[in-house]
């Protein structure tokens, strides 16, 4: 257990690493100090502007700074808002993504950066007024328990919710940003589970966070998202996760399914619900097939067999120019592969 709890610290560290970004050395207001708001950083106008924006996804994998898949992901989002305004939501760091969404991506009014280190600030007027009026809403890495503690049930979660369902907002995120991004998530209350431990105990204690209704975006109804996927060999406890959704959520083990994003790969979904995958790496779709788990309960290995073909994975390679898409609509593709997951007695099985 010492050695698990090690090596988890040193992933969380890894993460920090690659996320690196200098610090600001603008002092706190009073108000701030004691958490009334929280920490906000612009770069751009001060004044809102109003675009003909559209709605859009972007879902990316993590350990993606510098590549491809960030670079194609905020072209598509900035595309998407037709020179609008840009909030970042984080619960710690600083204003790391300000000037690379504002200079280096370009064609935006503002980026605003609010740094959310409590629940009292998520509902602090500045926040919700710069959330109402984005055209572009960017959640970063992190800690996504962070995200679920701080944010579900108040007045930022219905802002982001108004704002892309009503507003015409897209909406992103990254590694902790994008796990939160599906109808259904997975918050890591307790740690991270991993997947040895997610199929030997469906109910492991690590499993503690699975949870629904709380940000509500186009085509990720009965999806649950999951991140750095190959790298952190994150299919066998994804597929965990879907079964409890289908055990204890109430979701149809035909309707259930999930989005995997390896690190440095990125899938964008414009407003009709197409998506493409870019960079280096793969995104997973996932389906259930209609037969629900044979044998999911606390304590004893997960069984969700159906012959082989509990899950149906359908795998896109990420690639320069987006080539690769798949229809979240009729949740079906041409292109990539095709793979059947399953577990029996805690074995999982990719065929």
């Amino acid at each position: 257990m010492k050695l698990r709890k090690f090596l988890y610290i040193i992933s969380l560290l890894s993460i920090s690493i690659v996320g690196c970004e200098k610090q600001s050395e603008e002092e706190q207001s009073s108000s701030e100090r004691r958490g009334g708001s929280p920490k906000m950083y612009l770069t751009g106008s001060s004044s809102d502007v109003q675009t003909n924006s559209k709605f859009g996804i972007a879902l990316m994998g993590g350990a993606d700074a510098n590549t491809i898949a960030e670079q194609r992901a905020f072209e598509f989002l900035v595309d998407q808002s037709n020179g609008g305004d840009v909030v970042v939501l984080r619960s710690s760091g600083t204003d790391g993504y300000n000037s690379f969404i504002y200079n280096d991506i370009g064609g935006v009014n503002s980026v605003r950066t609010f740094v959310i280190t409590k629940r009292s600030q998520a509902s602090h007027s500045s926040l919700i007024t710069a959330v109402n009026n984005a055209e572009i809403i960017f959640m970063t890495g992190g800690n996504q328990d962070d995200y679920v503690s701080y944010w579900k049930d108040t007045d930022l979660e219905t802002a982001i919710n108004n704002a892309v369902n009503f507003n015409g907002a897209s909406i992103g995120g990254t590694s902790a940003g994008l796990a939160i991004l599906g109808e259904l998530y997975y918050s890591a209350a307790n740690g991270t589970v991993y997947s040895d431990e997610a199929l030997d105990d469906p109910y492991d204690t690590y499993m503690a966070g699975l949870g629904d209704r709380f940000l509500d975006v186009d085509y990720m109804d009965n999806v649950i998202t999951d991140t750095h996927y190959n790298e952190r060999d994150r299919q066998g406890r994804h597929f965990t996760f879907m079964a409890r959704m289908v055990k204890d959520f109430g979701v149809s083990a035909s309707n259930i399914k999930g989005i995997g994003v390896d690190e440095a790969t990125s899938v964008t979904v414009d407003h009709n619900g197409y998506a493409k995958v870019y960079g280096s790496g793969d995104a997973y779709f996932l389906r259930g097939q209609g037969k629900t788990p044979e044998t999911c309960k606390s304590g004893t290995r997960l069984t969700w067999n159906d012959g082989g073909q509990a899950v149906k994975a359908n795998v896109l390679r990420g690639t320069n120019s987006g080539s690769n898409e798949f229809d979240m609509v009729n949740w079906s593709t041409n292109d990539g592969s095709v793979e059947y997951w399953s577990a029996n007695n805690g074995n999982f099985v990719r065929n």
